[in-house]
């Protein structure tokens, strides 16, 4: 590997990469196509890339270093601390560049696919999860407008919302039925 670290900066079809020496001297600046980086960095020589990490570097790293290269993701964080002039995508990818090659940076583990799977449904129960509750507590809050309470929770709402749907002495109109009947399948 070469003394060289190459900040990329990942962005959604256009990315910026910067070659800075461990000097801190800027050798190479290179836009590249999100289709055609892979083939870039594979006709290099191994190099230290250094990349922002956020949701799309993972992938990114993984194939990186099928190709050779050492790959290092940066905290979000860290990097603005490293940008020396205004907010742009090639003084982003050298702030990258800069703050890997600090020696008491601390990195991003890069994911494999299992741990992101893992991750993925984690996130996407826990929306589920907050969905639910933001329904329990509207069809809660819905049904004390008609005069109806009943207690917090999942069970409290299995068990509640069928009752007062079949109780025909409360002030639940057809339309109020039917909605409360959607709200709960």
């Amino acid at each position: 590997m070469t003394n060289v670290t190459v900040g990329l900066d990942i962005a959604k079809n256009v990315f910026h990469a910067v070659f800075v020496t461990s000097r801190g001297k800027i050798t190479r600046k290179k836009q590249l196509k999100r289709a055609t980086t892979l083939s870039f960095f594979a006709k290099l020589t191994p190099q230290v890339i250094a990349i922002e990490a956020c949701g799309a570097s993972n992938h990114l790293a993984r194939e990186l270093i099928k190709l050779g290269h050492k790959v290092k993701l940066v905290p979000p964080q860290h990097v603005t601390s490293y940008r020396r002039k205004n907010k742009n995508d090639y003084n982003d990818a050298e702030a990258i560049a800069e703050a890997a090659q600090r020696d008491n940076m601390t990195f991003v583990p890069i994911k494999t696919i299992d741990q992101q799977d893992a991750q993925m449904y984690l996130r996407i129960r826990q929306r589920l999860i907050k969905q639910r509750t933001q329904l329990m507590n509207q069809i809660r809050g819905l049904l004390l407008e008609y005069g109806l309470c009943m207690n917090r929770g999942i069970s409290a709402l299995r068990r509640s919302v069928p009752e007062f749907l079949e109780d025909s002495g409360n002030e639940l109109t057809w339309v109020a039925r039917e909605l409360f009947n959607e709200l709960y399948l």
